[in-house]
């Protein structure tokens, strides 16, 4: 809804902008509501908006903040994510490795501070899917750990 002031010919009106459909705009002056037929035509901006949903990584040890993931993407405990965009700067551990939850398994460098990323789970190292050097989103899949 959008509101308007307008003086004509010396007097005030206060215009409130409530509903257009195709060339009919419903508006409202001073408190009365009018049906309003417009002569052209008022075209729809073509401009996208874009929607992004809230991403909260895996390895979050928080267990009441709920996950998301793309649907294209491996779900679930043991699928590390970075919980930043960065670049990696070490790899801690190697497949084939036993981890405990907590253990280190990353370090990502992301806004000029380093950050470590944890493992979620026990269980053995199924693959590591980043290499030093790498840049990383937020969210995506860095190291695979199975039971």
């Amino acid at each position: 809804m959008k509101k308007f002031k307008l003086k004509i010919n010396g007097s005030q009106y206060e215009v409130d902008i409530i509903n257009v459909e195709d060339n009919v705009a419903e508006i409202e002056v001073n408190g009365t509501s009018y049906q309003v037929e417009i002569d052209k035509k008022i075209q729809a901006t073509k401009t996208p908006r874009l929607v992004r949903s809230v991403v909260s990584p895996s390895t979050d040890i928080v267990k009441q903040v709920a996950k998301t993931s793309s649907p294209a993407e491996p779900k679930g405990v043991g699928h590390v994510k970075s919980p930043l965009p960065g670049v990696i700067l070490h790899v801690h551990v190697k497949e084939g490795d036993t981890v405990k939850i907590g253990d280190k398994l990353l370090t990502l460098e992301a806004m000029k501070m380093e950050n470590n990323v944890n493992a979620d789970k026990e269980g053995k190292i199924i693959s590591i899917k980043v290499k030093p050097g790498d840049s990383v989103l937020e969210g995506e899949l860095l190291v695979e750990i199975g039971g």
